[in-house]
């Protein structure tokens, strides 16, 4: 499936444009999956499918959500056992783990999905501030150091645009994060070095679109819009893949 004409920004679609960098050194063989904050690997349920279709390899990581370090390592563990050229992926919190552990010499290229990327040492917190808050911040609940998301908050912002029965199983299977996580700073930033791919979500109420629009734009990725709230790797999964497809240098 190519790029529909509407979906990779083009110069006349506004703010997004897509700024390409440089193509991927080499064609990936390999593709490594970073969920974000409040989900697990199972998050990317809907789109490894299609990669594994197109004859890549696929892991998706397991974060243990207790501090960047932490998720950093567990990826690069991932890293580690891939044979070749690999995408590095991230969705929301994962961006920021991406970014961090980017700099490893398998990854050739990114993909952020509605993600967080941070600088080296950025403060993010007051990068974010800038933007509107979006609602889901009201429904963010903190118990014994960690923090969850209260469930009509999850289902209405964080799963926004999702059939309410597949949102309601999301919210079950939500992995609490450490109330530090989302304030701690990285030490690489691999979209700097690194070709880079990111996805919009238009209709986001946890990542404020514009936002993304800001830090896609800075990383001069080529950026996909896409009428999706905060997970579009569960309702727009085919076009997601897909974007990973282009950025492996498996489709164009």
């Amino acid at each position: 499936m190519a790029l529909a004409a509407g979906a990779v920004v083009a110069a006349a679609a506004g703010p997004a444009a897509a700024q390409e960098k440089s193509p991927a050194p080499a064609k990936a063989s390999n593709v490594v999956l970073v969920h974000g904050a409040w989900a697990d690997g199972s998050s990317w349920s809907e789109v490894i499918p299609y990669l594994q279709a197109a004859g890549l390899k696929v892991t998706s990581v397991q974060n243990p959500l207790t501090s960047v370090a932490d998720d950093v390592a567990v990826t690069k563990r991932a890293l580690a056992r891939q044979d070749g050229p690999t995408v590095l992926v991230g969705h929301s919190y994962g961006g920021t783990v991406i970014s961090d552990a980017g700099t490893d010499p398998k990854v050739s290229v990114l993909v952020y999905v509605a993600a967080r990327a941070p600088d080296a040492k950025e403060d993010f917190a007051a990068l974010s501030g800038r933007f509107p808050t979006t609602p889901v911040h009201t429904g963010i609940e903190k118990h014994d150091g960690f923090l969850y998301i209260a469930e009509q908050a999850f289902v209405d912002h964080f799963a926004t645009g999702l059939p309410k029965e597949k949102a309601e199983t999301l919210f079950a299977v939500q992995q609490p994060i450490a109330a530090t996580l989302l304030s701690e700073k990285t030490k690489e930033s691999a979209w700097r070095s690194k070709p880079s791919y990111y996805a919009v979500s238009k209709s986001d109420e946890t990542t404020s679109p514009d936002l993304q629009r800001f830090l896609a734009k800075r990383m001069k990725a080529t950026t996909l819009e896409l009428d999706s709230g905060h997970l579009s790797l569960v309702s727009h999964p085919k076009e997601i893949a897909h974007l990973i497809l282009v950025a492996a240098g498996v489709e164009s």
